[in-house]
């Protein structure tokens, strides 16, 4: 009897060989004949999960739980390959496209190979893979791209459209990169695409399965002149106060404004209020004045971008009241299991409310033409919600007979100001529909916030949302960002996240633990992260306030990983800060180090030390420098209002000091030849001597440079202790 034979398929990068009892045998990049796979595991190429066994014989023979079967055999037609398994009496049916750049596969059908004997024609899958395989750990895990890794040969396994679930199983040594379906999405009529290259090929070849399958051009946007820039956030610019922001902005070299919506729609707080033809005042001719703003905001040189919550719909909305919209999403469904009358504060349901929500504002209800409060619930006979609060958010309460069926309101577990709205409707079309309307006054990249406030599978509506919004907007966005990915956005959010703000004190340390961890998680994914919210804070009591070294630190770490970094001033908090010239002078120098591309990979590899700080100066004849400095901990006695730091340069020992919030006057223990004070590089002032014997007195204020060549180290920063801040 003749063995039947492999399945092999290639092109003129890679051969995959799959065994005929539907294993993945191998699969070797040509060029340099080598082995991706793992051997010796036997790692079947497609299973198939049913929430219980339903054939007959299965079901009487095996456990009733959720069971998955394996393949076990594979054979090749043409451009066809039919997989069978274990136990189940099923076929998958997987389209084979060979193109020069990749590998597609298409789950075109699931087939029933003989009767179950039960009444059942369609699939009782909750998810298969149609494609699996052990891919050998080379160094790097993209573990959003779905990517396997080294300096020679890259494979990656790709969702070709919003509906392929693209995922991996970790395995000793090896990585399983699959691609598969969910009945709750869609079990057929998917793509997947197998690109095996060299890794500096790589982004090519998803350029090409991006083109060919009319995907978001993820490739093209991460090779924007604009890929790199910082932003300067905004919540409050409008027609009357553009040209302050603008002038802001420029200050800090920034060539990009991202407008948050409440700068232009009457909004209360974190949502989308649903009425996209509410302007704010300020805008009195509505998009026309909008589009005006924008058009200024370009002539100055800077690109404005938007940012919007694009899954949330305010409490205040007309989607929510008077009447809440049928499409708002729903956690849990219940019964009421008596009448519900007009005054009743207790609902009697059939079903156990057990781990309904119990957090603050969250606690709603949407039945009928009402929302309702609740205090608490029974987990015993009878069951009932109590302490009810009928017709909140100005709702209209109703009467309703027992066995009505009503559900818990999704409501936004962020300050509960928004609710979640039911992705499998039209309300996120509908929505898209208004952002894509604001979009088209002449924004060019975009924010997508609240991107976790979706319902599951979170693998599928996370990008879904995402992608239902973005592919009305044209001009397609130069970038996106968001708070939340999965792995079909990496089409679309090229600019990854942004992290949120944190305070001063703790910048730099949440800075390390954060965005600095991810940077190169995200390199391992071919694309980049926003390095920071960075909020702006005046010095006061509590706080030191945002200093040019806490902008320092986070730009340059950043750049470490060709990320940039957002900021988020108000210009009345820009204009009170004393410090403001310094910090956006960090930025704009490290927003021209971006557009020049002015690290070399040495520095960069430098700036990727988590202890180490740097300074970005400007030298004698005002170029661009690049030095490590080190704070001096113990200033004025240990004083927090005046920072400094020391460097080494040119054969010489530097300070670099500043007063937090004041113009003043330093005394040092010094003599006056022992120090010279710089504005900047090769620009000195005259330090003058002190009323004591054995002294300097130096200004304090803005950021200015000590120079010596007579002191060492440990005595300049000695002398920095010892100073006194003078009147």
């Amino acid at each position: 009897m003749n063995k039947t034979p492999d399945v092999t398929i290639e092109n003129g990068q890679v051969r995959l060989v799959i065994t005929s009892d539907g294993i993945a045998k191998s699969l070797v990049f040509k060029p340099t004949n080598t082995e991706c796979l793992i051997q010796g595991k036997r790692i079947p190429i497609s299973t198939i999960t049913e929430p219980r066994p339903y054939q007959n014989e299965v079901k009487l023979a095996y456990p009733n739980k959720k069971t998955t079967f394996k393949s076990n055999a594979i054979r090749q037609e043409g451009d066809k390959l039919t997989i069978g398994y274990e136990l189940i009496p099923w076929e998958a049916t997987v389209r084979v496209k060979i193109a020069e750049d990749y590998i597609a596969f298409s789950l075109e059908a699931l087939n029933l190979t003989e009767p179950y004997g039960i009444t059942m024609t369609e699939p009782p899958v909750s998810e298969m893979w149609f494609l699996r395989l052990p891919v050998r750990e080379r160094g790097h895990w993209g573990d959003w791209l779905n990517v396997i890794w080294d300096e020679e040969v890259a494979v990656n396994v790709l969702g070709a459209g919003p509906c392929a679930n693209a995922d991996s199983e970790e395995g000793e040594g090896y990585r399983i990169l699959q691609a598969g379906t969910d009945e709750k999405v869609k079990l057929t009529g998917v793509t997947a695409a197998l690109i095996t290259c060299a890794k500096d090929e790589l982004l090519d070849k998803i350029a090409t399965v991006e083109e060919d399958y009319g995907l978001p051009h993820g490739v093209a946007s991460r090779r924007h002149d604009l890929y790199t820039a910082s932003y300067y956030w905004t919540a409050t610019v409008n027609p009357t106060n553009v040209d302050e922001q603008i002038e802001y902005a420029k200050m800090g070299g920034f060539r990009l404004m991202n407008i948050y919506y409440p700068s232009f729609l009457e909004s209360r707080g974190y949502r989308l209020i649903g009425n996209y033809d509410v302007y704010r005042q300020e805008y009195p001719n509505g998009k026309a004045d909008l589009k005006a703003m924008l058009t200024k905001i370009k002539e100055a040189g800077i690109t404005p971008g938007c940012h919007f919550l694009h899954s949330h719909i305010g409490r205040d909305s007309k989607y929510v009241t008077p009447v809440p919209d049928r499409r708002l999403n729903l956690l849990r469904h219940f019964t009421l299991a008596k009448p519900l009358g007009e005054t009743d504060t207790t609902i009697h349901v059939q079903q156990n409310p057990i781990h309904s929500t119990n957090a603050g504002n969250r606690r709603v209800l949407k039945i009928g033409t009402e929302l309702i409060s609740y205090e608490g619930y029974t987990t015993t006979l009878p069951y009932t919600f109590h302490g009810c609060v009928r017709g909140i958010d100005k709702t209209t309460v109703n009467v309703q007979p027992e066995g009505t069926m009503f559900g818990l309101l999704d409501v936004s577990e962020f300050g509960a100001t928004s609710v979640y709205l039911d992705q499998y409707s039209d309300l996120q079309d509908e929505v898209a529909d208004g952002i894509a309307d604001l979009w088209d006054a002449g924004f060019e990249f975009i924010y997508f916030d609240g991107s976790e406030g979706v319902n599951p599978p979170f693998w599928y509506h996370v990008a879904g949302a995402q992608h239902r919004v973005f592919r009305k907007l044209k001009p397609e966005p130069i970038f996106a960002e968001g708070a939340a990915k999965t792995h079909f956005s990496w089409h679309m959010l090229t600019g990854g996240n942004a992290f949120d703000v944190f305070r001063p004190e703790k910048l730099k340390a949440e800075t390390i633990r954060h965005p600095f961890t991810e940077a190169p998680r995200m390199q391992d994914n071919f694309t980049r992260l926003n390095f920071g919210w960075l909020g702006y804070f005046l010095p006061s009591e509590e706080t030191i306030g945002t200093q040019p070294d806490q902008m320092e630190f986070v730009t340059s770490k950043a750049a470490a990983w060709d990320c940039p970094v957002g900021i988020n001033p108000s210009p009345a908090v820009l204009a009170q800060h004393p410090r403001t010239a310094d910090n956006f002078e960090v930025f704009r120098r490290w927003e021209e180090v971006r557009a020049r591309k002015w690290l070399s990979d040495e520095q960069k590899q430098m700036l990727r030390d988590a202890e180490q700080e740097f300074i970005l100066l400007l030298d004698e004849r005002n170029d661009l420098e690049l030095v490590p400095y080190d704070q001096v901990m113990n200033v004025a006695s240990g004083s927090r209002d005046v920072i400094a730091f020391t460097f080494e340069r040119k054969e010489a020992l530097y300070a670099v000091y500043w007063h937090i919030s004041a113009d003043k006057r330093l005394e040092l223990p010094l003599e006056p030849k022992d120090i010279a004070v710089l504005e900047s590089m090769g620009e000195e002032i005259e330090a003058t001597a002190g009323e004591r014997t054995g002294t300097t007195v130096v200004p304090v204020g803005k950021r200015r440079y000590l120079k010596t060549s007579r002191l060492k180290r440990d005595e300049l920063i000695a002398a920095l202790g010892k100073a006194r801040i003078l009147d």
